[in-house]
């Protein structure tokens, strides 16, 4: 079964940066897509960035478009969401998944994350003056 365990997140100001990770297991990195979510409260989970099983493609939402950079390291299973220049829009608990069974592409299922059924406890990002 894939897991997913996210780290790095915390309280930062506006303008900061924060690279989160997210640690794969249960599936070899280099034959899946990965995506990058967030959830704010009172708001519905939203795609963030996806990449997919080579790197090679990326997907980012408008709003963190220049911001955001996801990398993906597969020898370490690891996938990374570099942010920059943070907003107080993106505070959310931050969270990454993968299609089930595991895609090789950012498609369908990275635009309907609420039909995804393997989560990890997510990493709370907090961006606040």
């Amino acid at each position: 079964q894939v897991q997913f365990v996210e780290s790095g997140g915390g309280v930062v100001q506006p303008g900061t940066s924060l690279t989160l990770s997210c640690k794969v297991t249960g599936v070899r990195l280099g034959s899946a897509a990965i995506g990058w979510f967030r959830q704010a409260p009172g708001k519905e989970r939203e795609g963030v960035s996806c990449t997919n099983y080579s790197g090679g493609m990326t997907l980012y939402a408008d709003s963190v478009k220049g911001r955001f950079t996801i990398i993906r390291a597969n020898a370490q299973n690891t996938v990374y969401l570099q942010m920059t220049n943070l907003k107080p829009e993106d505070t959310a608990r931050y969270y990454c998944a993968t299609d089930d069974p595991p895609n090789m592409y950012c498609s369908n299922w990275y635009y309907a994350p609420g039909n995804l059924g393997h989560w990890g406890q997510g990493t709370p990002v907090t961006v606040a003056s």
